[in-house]
């Protein structure tokens, strides 16, 4: 069955604490019309939040697969993470960001410690700048500003999913230190 979205194009900053950058994403959420039942009756969202250099966009999908509060999917337009064989898959997974950054490190360890420090950056909930992320050049993997702006929204799903836990901290331990 195909559903029909709702497609909002929204910036979300990264600045502030944890909580403010998590309220921020909430609050958004918290203005969407809510669905009369199941399936074809249920509302769905598309949050267009970030443009990459490619001109693919980031966007937060709503409700996810498991349909919990305000779990969504972190999806990336025209990407397929999955493995050559296996379905096709446009959000990525920890391991999909774990073992780009592995060959990111295996290629260049001076030029990944600089990735290090603007994953750490973001991790922090600072903003980071397209100029910055542009210093960054490896020729394995994903481009840089993929992995970058993913992250944060990993980051970020997971402060919300895991309210009550480590929340963006389990997203950081599969970053391979520097």
């Amino acid at each position: 069955m195909v559903y029909s979205y709702n497609e909002v194009t929204h910036f979300f900053s990264n600045e502030g604490s944890r909580n403010e950058v998590r309220m921020r994403v909430i609050n958004k959420f918290s203005e969407e019309v809510f669905g009369t039942g199941p399936a074809k009756n249920a509302s769905r969202y598309k949050y267009y939040v970030e443009t990459l250099k490619n001109g693919n966009r980031i966007y937060l999908q709503r409700p996810a697969r498991f349909h919990n509060g305000f779990d969504f999917l972190v999806c990336v337009e025209n990407t397929n993470y999955a493995e050559e064989g296996k379905r096709r898959r446009n959000y990525p997974k920890h391991d999909d960001i774990k073992n780009d950054l592995n060959l990111k490190k295996a290629e260049n360890p001076e030029m990944y410690s600089k990735l290090y420090d603007i994953l750490k950056k973001v991790f922090e909930c600072n903003d980071v700048l397209d100029e910055e992320i542009d210093t960054i050049h490896f020729e394995s993997g994903l481009p840089v500003d993929h992995i970058v702006k993913a992250a944060k929204w990993l980051f970020i799903e997971q402060d919300i999913r895991y309210w009550n836990y480590s929340g963006r901290y389990m997203t950081w331990e599969i970053i391979p230190e520097k």
